[in-house]
């Protein structure tokens, strides 16, 4: 099954729209993000993650139910394994 992962916009770098990337952790675990979806995105947002893109933002509320969420359902283990 494929999810979006929630996760909180750290930095921001480039001024093309379709070209800016972010920097986004989740839970600790950070990775580079494109935000072409999102070009509205800013720093200390929370977006939804779909294959290495934000396809969403969300507010911090909704991002720690979607977190919980998966947790449960045990869907996090790509993140987790990748915790040292």
């Amino acid at each position: 099954m494929c999810l979006a992962v929630p996760g909180k916009v750290l930095s921001i770098e480039g001024d093309d729209p379709l070209m800016r990337t972010a920097r986004v952790s989740f839970g600790g675990i950070v990775k580079e993000i494109s935000l072409a979806y999102t070009p509205e995105a800013k720093v200390d947002d929370y977006v939804l993650v779909h294959v290495g893109f934000a396809i969403n933002i969300i507010d911090a509320e909704e991002a720690a139910k979607v977190f919980e969420y998966l947790k449960a359902m045990n869907e996090l283990g790509e993140l987790e394994e990748g915790e040292s």
